[in-house]
């Protein structure tokens, strides 16, 4: 067993876990984060996109123990817990961009990563930005749609706007 911290959704959080424990298993087992959600296990859908120091990473293909130290941010900590929806989440449920919402978590972060690096994409930009991530249930357009819309309520730094 290896002892680890890290910052998580802001709060400081530790644990022990074994040297093979994926970064999804401690988010989900051990702090109870279950909106990071394990979809295949394999790198292929995306569902467990979290954000490692600002970076989005799937969670089921990185080790706990190598986020010792590091800041992360789940779908949990897109918005404090009673608060308004964050302006990506409102843009998903504004334009329908999700159904059975099991990749919605992992949709939400990737587009928060896209929307930090580009803050005003193009739609080519998100279609080939969520490439990683599968949906089986709305062929993609209101997913696209709501993150665009997400773009245009951002100031033109892509700083969320009141």
């Amino acid at each position: 067993m290896t002892t680890i911290s890290m910052q998580v959704n802001g709060k400081a959080v530790s644990g022990n876990v074994e040297g093979r424990t994926l970064l999804v298993g401690f988010l989900r087992d051990h702090l109870g984060l279950t909106g990071t959600h394990v979809g295949c296990d394999t790198s292929q859908c995306g569902a467990c996109v979290v954000h490692v120091d600002g970076l989005a990473v799937k969670a089921c293909t990185m080790f706990a123990a190598e986020a010792e130290g590091a800041e992360v941010t789940t779908i949990e900590g897109m918005a404090e817990p009673g608060a308004p929806l964050g302006p990506i989440q409102q843009a998903f449920q504004d334009h329908h961009g999700l159904q059975c919402g099991f990749c919605t978590p992992g949709m939400v972060m990737s587009a928060a990563a896209l929307l930090r690096e580009v803050p005003r994409p193009s739609e080519a930009q998100v279609r080939d930005y969520l490439e990683g991530n599968l949906c089986r249930c709305t062929g993609y357009h209101n997913i696209v749609r709501a993150i665009l819309a997400a773009a245009e309520t951002r100031g033109p730094q892509g700083e969320a706007q009141a």
